[in-house]
């Protein structure tokens, strides 16, 4: 079932913040990371009938409201990810760490590389679950005393889009895209370095190509009919979207209403028992981007975007706890 915002209590505004582009740096590092504001708004969703290489499961188009978010310029880069699973802030020597920071779960030590060889320094952050990605986003709050989440797939699309109606937000000309996105036609099957081709027309980066970004919703149809901030709650361990396509993707995913579905394959050759819930070690094109809300629920509503969602994973993490 598809939900709008959490509602057992009203959210509220920051305040005093302006609601504009700022730059924030992880306590205990110099890693800085930019964040756009995104105004409030109503677009359509998904792709029309006519569109080339539309799918089945982009539509049908429904009118869809979205409330004012911060969104990040650039995917996660390893700089920033790395802090988070390889303890570094810890390391850092911090002299106080921010209260629930200690007991935010931390990915454990994959068996290989996780960049595959394609590069760390200035690199998108790659192969994450989309569990592990949202503990980055409670991690990152934690630290940084800012509501950090996944975007939901309508704010992803409404960012993508910027105010434009085509394919993509070059208005559907997918020759230009050279300057714009990293594809299987320019990218020599690699991700590179975030931020380094034109922003779409509001100053994000790469949300065409280079990594596709994990948000928050189950694969789902779109039901008919208007929705305000809607989101599919994941009920599964798979099954979950990705927007934007890869550096691995032809023109046919490098489209804002393109969508993909996270599969058990993405974790074939995993060889642990039971598989790693933070690594995907067949999904080296999948990455992240998070997003700060304006209004900001409240914090018995905040863990549900952060916390273990299935059984399953929630039963690992305790044992890893544990040990």
């Amino acid at each position: 079932m598809i939900v709008g915002a959490l509602a057992t209590a009203a959210p509220r505004l920051e305040a005093p913040v302006l609601f504009e582009a700022y730059a924030e740096t992880i306590p205990g590092s110099e890693v800085r990371f930019e964040r756009v504001p995104v105004p409030a708004g109503l677009f359509v969703m998904g792709t029309p009938a006519k569109e080339k290489r539309r799918r089945d499961d982009e539509g049908p188009q429904r009118e869809v409201e979205i409330s004012a978010y911060w969104m990040g310029r650039r995917e996660v880069s390893w700089d920033e990810y790395r802090i988070f699973m390889s303890s570094l802030d810890l390391a850092a020597g911090i002299d106080e760490l921010p209260e629930g920071v200690d007991a935010v779960a931390r990915p454990t030590p994959p068996y290989v590389p996780m960049d595959f060889g394609m590069g760390v320094g200035g690199y998108p952050a790659i192969a994450m679950t989309q569990f592990a990605a949202r503990q980055y986003t409670r991690w990152l709050s934690k630290m940084t005393g800012h509501f950090y989440r996944l975007p939901t797939e309508a704010e992803w699309e409404y960012a993508c889009r910027a105010d434009t109606s085509g394919a993509t937000y070059l208005e559907g000309k997918v020759r230009r895209l050279g300057p714009h996105a990293w594809y299987e036609e320019v990218s020599d099957a690699a991700t590179h370095r975030v931020g380094e081709l034109t922003a779409n027309p509001w100053g994000l980066l790469d949300m065409l190509g280079n990594v596709a970004e994990w948000t928050l919703d189950e694969h789902r149809s779109y039901p008919p009919g208007a929705a305000s901030d809607p989101i599919a709650w994941p009920t599964g361990e798979w099954n979950r979207v990705t927007r934007g396509g890869s550096f691995r993707d032809g023109t046919e995913e490098i489209r804002c209403g393109a969508r993909r579905a996270s599969r058990a394959a993405w974790k074939r050759r995993d060889p642990q028992f039971p598989k790693s819930i933070w690594f995907l070690t067949d999904a080296p094109f999948v990455g992240l981007r998070v997003v700060r809300p304006r209004l900001v629920p409240p914090p018995e509503d905040q863990e549900r975007y952060w916390a273990p969602d299935v059984d399953s994973i929630a039963a690992i993490l305790d044992e890893q706890r544990a040990r």
